[in-house]
């Protein structure tokens, strides 16, 4: 099982600013994670501070593909 977590840095406030934006949201999902059981299938959308959607966290299984592409 992989957890994968997918941040587009060229989208939204991490264009502008990506060290600050990604450690805001890393922040963010290290406490929020708790709230799921992480079991393949899990998911979540990724929000920016200005709540663009710029990515997602995902539970996969081992063999599954990890790739996403991000809306613009």
């Amino acid at each position: 099982m992989k957890f994968v977590l997918e941040v587009a840095l060229d989208e939204g406030a991490l264009k502008d600013d990506p060290v600050a934006e990604l450690g805001r949201i890393l922040r963010y999902w290290a406490g929020n994670v708790r709230h799921y059981p992480l079991r393949p299938g899990d998911r979540s959308d990724i929000y920016d501070s200005g709540y663009r959607d710029v990515g997602e966290w995902r539970v996969v299984a081992s063999g599954e593909a990890a790739s996403r592409e991000v809306a613009s």
